[in-house]
């Protein structure tokens, strides 16, 4: 269906190809997952199937891309529309509609389909992908999850016969993701449909691939193989496969399924041994005013209701947070409420928010949010798309006027407050990294946010060089990965070195070996008394950093408590080691290696 001969593309300015030596073939009915570090040339590869290289994106491409015979060279993104559907790393750069149901019939409208067979596709596009509530929403008003599916939906309809997605579950929650999964293999399996995928969260996708093309290093020739054999060698691979390592199972389990299986002798190993999370030093927990502070609220709910005293909630039901209460009055709640406000007063940097609602055209995105963040705590913020995550973030950072509530940054008020002053005490890495980049030039973006700052110069740079190491000072923004820009977005805020930091999504984009430094990093600030709060779909990331993982659902909060009772009791947020080695409850490799003594190599995020 696809056939590589020999091909090799070559960006100008660049000191040699991107890609090199790419000579294969992708079956009909395959699917295929890429899998390589960030800036080998995966996007890259994709564009030359689609058309979008050279045609769109320039450079010199040698060799030739045959799809279902067509010569990539010769025909153009448009003429290859009826064969390849694409979705890129950013969604919103594939609408051209304004609402949903307009955006899934574009693409058919565009082939000249008949109008029933436009409405029966769309229809079934909606079912498949969960998005018949929102058949009428403006596009806009989407989280990014939901812009995702939708994105996806939109090359669905006109059935192509090959489907080139590069990251498509990277905004998605995990239910989300499965869904879509589970859509594709339904069309490899069922209609032969070829799949050719990009994927980083390879825990996600990799059980699904029946190859796997891996690009181990920039410039070095690809190899397509069986997904386990090339697991056994490549940089990056998933919590699952880190484990089997590990373990030194052969072959490499794919699945929790497999590795369940095989983990009795692991279990045994480890059985008796506490897990001990690499946490900061600093985290809240251990400190006076929280020892005092919490026996402050027992004896406060004691008194007020006679309960006797207790640490646990049974396993069945997480022990929740007081901020966590969804109660409406009463007396306690009334005074704690007003002990909290007075602590988050006092805590520079911290984040306060109580009974907030947020509404956002006729939707009501948030009611009676309570949530406390103190300095030196990360606090993880999941949820299905479309939970209010990312507009709790922006009520945080004053993007957005609460209906009602309070909500308090360092001890102002957020919509009220100058921008110029704003940022000395919360920053904002949003989903979208663009939204912060404007210069022409990764230099002149650094050089900025360090006037911005007052910082020396040269720090967001220095920022930059221990994220991603490799970008160079001249590189265009709009020509980084989705993952490139982020990591620079984050970089232009870090500069600033705000007490409170919020980031929408900080790993969509990133590989393995960047979500490590970005842990190794955000932990640093942690231990000196940063206060952090993450939205993110990434349970591994969750599992590796959050003190405290709070869930909101239709924009409530349902669950606030340690991760480790959180994730554990949940099978939508549960990491695989979690998964792999219960009821014993490990959330990371790291904390199984630390466990059993072993030295390990990197590649793995936990």
């Amino acid at each position: 269906m696809i056939r590589f001969e020999d091909v090799s593309v070559t960006y100008d300015g660049a000191p040699g190809p991107t890609v090199r030596g790419v000579d294969l073939t992708v079956p009909e009915g395959e699917l295929v997952l890429l899998v390589g570090p960030s800036g080998v040339g995966k996007s890259t590869l994709l564009g030359t199937v689609s058309g979008l290289v050279p045609h769109f994106t320039g450079g010199t491409l040698r060799g030739r891309v045959t799809v279902a015979g067509r010569d990539t060279r010769t025909h153009k993104p448009r003429e290859l529309a009826d064969v390849v559907g694409t979705v890129g790393q950013d969604p919103l750069s594939h609408f051209v509609t304004d609402t949903v149901e307009d955006e899934l019939a574009y693409g058919m409208e565009s082939l000249g389909l008949a109008p029933d067979v436009m409405r029966r596709r769309v229809e079934e596009t909606l079912d498949l992908l969960g998005l018949a509530d929102l058949r009428d929403r403006p596009i806009a008003t989407l989280s990014g999850g939901q812009q995702q599916r939708v994105a996806i939906g939109s090359v669905l309809t006109p059935h192509p016969r090959v489907l080139v997605l590069d990251e498509p579950t990277s905004a998605l929650d995990p239910a989300a993701a499965e869904e879509v999964l589970a859509v594709l293999q339904r069309l490899v399996h069922d209609l032969g449909t070829t799949v050719l995928m990009a994927e980083h969260r390879l825990e996600r996708v990799v059980q699904y691939a029946d190859q796997v093309l891996l690009l181990a290093a920039p410039g070095e020739a690809p190899v397509l193989g069986d997904p386990a054999a090339l697991m056994a060698r490549s940089p990056v691979y998933p919590p699952v496969v880190a484990l089997g390592r590990l373990a030194g199972w052969s072959p490499l389990p794919l699945t929790v399924r497999d590795a369940r299986r095989r983990a009795d002798t692991l279990r045994t190993r480890l059985a008796g041994a506490a897990p001990r999370r690499d946490m900061p030093t600093a985290a809240p927990g251990s400190g006076p005013r929280w020892s005092r502070l919490r026996k402050e609220r027992t004896a406060t709910a004691q008194q007020e209701t006679g309960a006797a005293p207790t640490e646990r909630l049974p396993a069945a039901e997480p022990r929740r947070d007081v901020s966590a209460s969804e109660s409406s009055g009463g007396p306690r709640w009334s005074r704690l409420r007003k002990e909290r406000v007075a602590t988050a007063s006092r805590e520079a940097g911290a984040a306060f928010v109580e009974r907030l609602a947020v509404r956002r055209g006729r939707v009501e995105a948030l009611r009676r949010v309570d949530l406390v963040v103190t300095p030196g705590e990360t606090v993880a913020l999941m949820g299905r798309n479309g939970a209010g995550k990312s507009t709790l973030l922006s009520a945080l950072v004053g993007l957005l006027e609460p209906a009602s509530g309070t909500v308090r940054v360092g001890g102002v008020v957020p919509h009220r407050t100058p921008p110029r002053q704003l940022i000395r005490h919360v920053g904002l890495v949003p989903q979208e990294p663009r939204d912060l980049l404007y210069a022409d030039t990764v230099a002149a973006e650094c050089a900025a946010a360090d006037h911005d700052a007052d910082a020396s110069p040269g720090t967001c740079r220095a920022l930059v060089d221990e994220l991603l190491p490799g970008i160079a000072d001249d590189t265009h923004p709009r020509d980084l990965s989705e993952g490139q820009r982020l990591t620079l977005a984050l970089a232009i805020v870090l500069t600033t070195r705000p007490p409170l930091l919020l980031l929408d999504e900080p790993t969509r984009g990133l590989d393995y070996a960047a979500k490590t430094r970005l842990v190794a990093i955000l932990r640093g600030l942690a231990a000196e008394g940063h206060a952090i709060l993450l939205a993110t779909h990434d349970v591994e990331l969750a599992a590796e950093i959050a003190h405290r993982v709070v869930i909101l659902a239709d924009g409530e909060v349902v669950a606030d408590g340690p991760t480790e009772q959180i994730v554990v009791s949940s099978p939508s947020f549960a990491p695989q080691v979690t998964k792999i080695l219960a009821p014993q409850e490990w959330l990371t490799v790291s904390e199984v290696r630390r466990a059993l003594g072993t030295g390990g190599s990197g590649g793995e995020t936990s």
